[in-house]
Order: C-alpha cells, then sequence, then structure tokens
C-alpha cells in the first residue's frame, strides 16, 4: 500500500463562476420570489458550459474538499465566467471564507477566460429580464440602446489588475508559504515580473506580465504554477492594449508558450532539477494541457470537421520534446473539459498530463492528488450525483414559451450529471450541428435510425436488409434495438465520451454500447486527411472515432499512478 509523506492537493479546474447574485443595474427575473441573474437557456444550449448551475457546482465541491479534510486547493485557471469584475470579487469572498473558516489555502492560475491582455476587454452577454425574456448587458457604454443595459461591473480586467481580486490565493507572496519564487526570481514585484513581445512586423510592441510562480506551502511539496496565457501583439495600428491589437490565447496554449515565452520552459528544467536534488515532490499545473487529453483521438476530429477548437488547441509534438527534455513527469491542465491521461515518454523522461473536467460541462468533476513515496495517487470525485437544481427550472421553461419551444429534456431531470447529459444533447442540435458539421451530412443522417445508418454501409434498404441481419446475428445484437434507437442520440453519447471518457459509462444505457461497438467495428474506419466528402465517408470516420473513444473509455482507470520526480540518469550526482 502506497505510504503517503505529504497532504493531498484538491485540483479544480473550469468552475467558471456565475454569481446569480450579481448585480448589474437591470430587472432581473424572479425565481421562487427571489430575483436572480440568470443567463438564458438560448445562449446555455450553444454553450460548451452551464452558467446558472456554476455556484451551485463549485459550493458542492468546495464541501467534497471539506469533507475530506483536505487544505490545499489549486484552481486550475477558467475560476471565473468571463472574468466580470463583479464575479471575480464575488468569488474571492467565497475563497475568503473557505480559508478563514476551515483553514483551507487556494492556489490560483489564470485561464483564458479570467483575463485579457494588458487592459482587459469589455464583456455583452443575455440575461433574462423581469418578464422572463432575453436581455443583454454589456460593460461598453458606445453599445447602449433600446433594451441593453451598461454596467462596468460586466468588465474583465488585463494583467495585472485582474490578479488583484485573487492575490491572496498564491499569485503573491505570503508569509507562511516555505519558498515562492517566479521564473524572474523571488519578487514578487509586478514591475519585476515582465516580459517583451512584439507583433511580427515589430509595429507593436508590450510588456507584458507573467504570472506563473512556485510555492512551497509545506514542507517537501512543491506546487510549480504556470501562466501559461499568450498573448501575442498583431500586426497594424491599434490603440494601446485593445482588444484587437492581440491574438486571443484561447487556441495558443502550449504552442504559444513555447513560441513565446521560452523562459518559462527553462525555468521549468531548472525547477525540475532542484527538485530531484533536494528531494521535493513536484505537482505541475496550467490551464492548458502540454499532450493532447485525447490522446490520439484528436486526427479524426481534424478529418471530419477541419479545424476545430479542439484541433487548434492540441499541443504539437515540440511541446512534448521541449517539456520531456525539461524534466517534467507531471502536470494536470484544464481549458478543454475533458477527462483524459496522456503519458509519453518512458523511465526517467516520462510525462503524464491529467485533464481534468470541467464542473460546469459533462462529465463534472475535480481531482485529489495524494502524494506518497516516490508515486501520486490521482483520484475523481464525481459531482454527478448532486440534484439538478430545480428553482431554475420554472424560469427556463418561462423563456422557452416566450421563443415559441417546447421545453426540453434537461428541465425536467433530477441530477446534476442528467442535466448535464441532457444538456450535452441539447449542444448537438443547437451547436455541433449548425456550426460544425457539414450540412449535406447532418441533413442525411439526423433523423436515421442507426439500422439506417448501418444500410448505408450495406446498400440496403431498412426493415429488409438480410447482409446486415446476418452480421448482426453474428454479433449476437438483437435488430430491434438498430430500428429503435435515433441516430442523434449516438452522436450525443459520442460527445460524452470524447469528453468524459471513462466517466461518460454510467451515463450511457448499457445496451446501446453493443450497438456502438458493433457499428464502430464493422463501419469505422481510421482517420484519413480529410473525407472524402460523402455521407458515408464521413459516417466511416465518425464511427471510426467512436472506436477509438469506446477504448479510451473502456480501459480508464479508476486510481492513476505516476512517478514523481523519477531520477533521470544524464542527471549530475
Amino acid at each position: 500500500m502506497l505510504k503517503r509523506t505529504l497532504p493531498a492537493v484538491a485540483v479544480i479546474a473550469d468552475a467558471h463562476f456565475h454569481d446569480l447574485e450579481a448585480d448589474f443595474g437591470f430587472a432581473r427575473v424572479a425565481v421562487e420570489g427571489r430575483e436572480i441573474t440568470m443567463r438564458s437557456w438560448a445562449d446555455t444550449r450553444q454553450s460548451t458550459r452551464v452558467f446558472n448551475e456554476s455556484a451551485e457546482a463549485f459550493l458542492a465541491a468546495l464541501a467534497e474538499v471539506r469533507w475530506r479534510g483536505i487544505r490545499h486547493v489549486v484552481l486550475l485557471g477558467d475560476y471565473t465566467d468571463d472574468g466580470q469584475r463583479a464575479t471575480t470579487s464575488a468569488l474571492r469572498d467565497i475563497l475568503r471564507e473557505h480559508a478563514d473558516a476551515f483553514d483551507i489555502s487556494f492556489y490560483a492560475l489564470p485561464g483564458n477566460h479570467d483575463i485579457f491582455g494588458p487592459r482587459g476587454r469589455h464583456h455583452t452577454k443575455q440575461f433574462l429580464g423581469r418578464d422572463g425574456r432575453g436581455i443583454l448587458v454589456t460593460s461598453d457604454a458606445n453599445s447602449e440602446g433600446s433594451g441593453v443595459a451598461v454596467s462596468d461591473r460586466m468588465y474583465c480586467e488585463g494583467y495585472p489588475a485582474g490578479l488583484d481580486p485573487m492575490a491572496a490565493f498564491g499569485y503573491f507572496r505570503r508569509p507562511e508559504y516555505l519558498h515562492w519564487e517566479t521564473p524572474f526570481g523571488t519578487s514578487d514585484g509586478v514591475e519585476n515580473r515582465r516580459y517583451g513581445m512584439a507583433s511580427p512586423d515589430g509595429s507593436n510592441h508590450y510588456e507584458l506580465m507573467d504570472a506563473s510562480y512556485l510555492v512551497e506551502p509545506e514542507p517537501g511539496l512543491w506546487l510549480l504554477m504556470i501562466d501559461a496565457n499568450v498573448f501575442e501583439p498583431v500586426n497594424g495600428t491599434f490603440e494601446w492594449g485593445e482588444e484587437a491589437a492581440f491574438i486571443d490565447s484561447t487556441s495558443g496554449g502550449w504552442n504559444a508558450v513555447i513560441r513565446c515565452k521560452p523562459f518559462v520552459v527553462s525555468w521549468i528544467a531548472d525547477v525540475c532539477a532542484r527538485a530531484r536534488r533536494l528531494g521535493k515532490t513536484l505537482l505541475a499545473f496550467s490551464h492548458y494541457p502540454m499532450l493532447d487529453p485525447f490522446d490520439g483521438a484528436t486526427g479524426a476530429e481534424a478529418a471530419l470537421f477541419g479545424e476545430t477548437n479542439i484541433a487548434r488547441r492540441t499541443p504539437r509534438k515540440d511541446v512534448e520534446r521541449a517539456l520531456l527534455e525539461a524534466g517534467l513527469s507531471l502536470h494536470f491542465s484544464g481549458h478543454l473539459h475533458v477527462e483524459g491521461v496522456t503519458r509519453r515518454g518512458s523511465g526517467h523522461r516520462s510525462l503524464t498530463n491529467i485533464a481534468v473536467p470541467s464542473l460546469v460541462a459533462f462529465p463534472s468533476a475535480f481531482k485529489i492528488a495524494h502524494p506518497g513515496e516516490g508515486s501520486v495517487v490521482v483520484e475523481t470525485v464525481e459531482l454527478s450525483g448532486l440534484p439538478a437544481d430545480q428553482r431554475l427550472r420554472s424560469a427556463y421553461e418561462r423563456e422557452v414559451a416566450l421563443l415559441g419551444e417546447e421545453p426540453e429534456a434537461a428541465f425536467s431531470v433530477s441530477t446534476y450529471g442528467a442535466f448535464l447529459r441532457a444538456h450535452k444533447r441539447a449542444l448537438v442540435s443547437h451547436r455541433y450541428f449548425p456550426e460544425e458539421w457539414p450540412p449535406a451530412v447532418v441533413e442525411r443522417v439526423a433523423d436515421l435510425t442507426l439500422e439506417e445508418i448501418a444500410c448505408l454501409f450495406t446498400e440496403e434498404t431498412a426493415g429488409g436488409a438480410p447482409m446486415l441481419s446476418a452480421l448482426v446475428h453474428a454479433s449476437a445484437i438483437d435488430i430491434a434495438e438498430l430500428r429503435s434507437l435515433p441516430m442523434i442520440e449516438l452522436v450525443a453519447d459520442w460527445y460524452c465520451l470524447r469528453q468524459g471518457a471513462s466517466l461518460a459509462l454510467p451515463h450511457i444505457e448499457k445496451s446501446r454500447l453493443p450497438l456502438y461497438r458493433f457499428l464502430a467495428e464493422r463501419f469505422g474506419c481510421e482517420p484519413r486527411t480529410r473525407h472524402d466528402s460523402s455521407v458515408k465517408g464521413f459516417v466511416a470516420i465518425f464511427l471510426g472515432a467512436l472506436s477509438l473513444f469506446l477504448d479510451r473509455a473502456e480501459h480508464g482507470e479508476a486510481q492513476i499512478v505516476v512517478a514523481s520526480n523519477p531520477v533521470r540518469q544524464d542527471a549530475p550526482a
């Protein structure tokens, strides 16, 4: 049995906290006699995260932390909805309360939703007004007009102002830390944590702040907190610091870090060498994955949908090489709202990236790292069993009624996990089909059954397909199940498996899994650079990806064990 010698560390990624009590100066919708600041379902069903449920999910995660007696919590970026001043202040208050009442220390990292560039940026969001209809709320006074509310509390700050509300949570030195440093030294002064970066043509040059830090909260435990946000200046003439002057950090990640912040990689190598020499257990964190969290399945997505957000955000091979060379062995990431463990290298040159799911997307979960003698055990804590927030149901139903629509399945479920699963189903109809899938494929397959999908390949007619019947019989599959299950359910489960891996399996009806494996093995193919533009070719790659996702899910580990700080054979004595 692993002997634990160091305190456990909870790792919460992508909480996207939204404050239902925030005051943005408009007449808010009433739920059970109480006014709340509620985002619209129309926006929620097109977003890869839910909004109004985030506060309860975050408080539930902190309750789990307290119940387990954990005293150290890493916030792995995107801790706020979108960095709004009001939201960040409300989150700060919650963290302060827990720090004071329960002796919990928090260590924050900035994500792409928490902060923007050196000056910040405006945000415009749709909320539900008093009548249940959508109302736009913006921080941009130039957007003021009929049906639009203006509040400077919607504004997202830049570096370093955006760090100020969270200053007590790792970003700056505290007396209780045994050790604290940055890539630039031991000073926590903002002026001593800057680096230069210019646009390709040299017209825009900025001194930007990097918020990385290394902290030793207890003897022997080092937390390497890496700010992997990169805001690259672009060519052209702009007002200083305006949003358009930069490439958003969202799709950059570690690909941009390697290119634009090489000093961070050098610092990582130095920290790793010192950790081994001094006998420290080193856990590394950044918002963005260092390795492909889908562990090779991303190629299928690129073949199907082209240059999607997922494809753009996948770390390239040079990232892997650089970090293996730096000697890093264990890294936790967020950003993509995915459950995944990816390993590269071997022996003294190995790197494991543990992708931590979001609290506000399927599957809702966080991680706990248990450092021990030479190893770190990582467990997963799921939040799917939380009760669904029924207070919000009436407002959602009122909104869709005003839109002339029927209530959606997500409104009538009893658990948070079922709500997120239903939200994923809504995403298929309202985002993935209209924005990513080829229209000709959607038109052809969206309303088919799985039997009709199979008949695309056997070139038979559903209901009278002897070749398909023989294949089904040989695989011990009931053809009645193929005939009854709509393709859109498989599509929703495909996305659940993509994001949730083994955590998705309990949320998929067991009778479906043999059908999915049958279709994937009989008709799926490995991804090519691009599908051949035919419906059949697209579905074949889609089913090939399904096979990869099923393999990933079925081989998932309930507990992950990773060697900490393996001694490199080429390291100096």
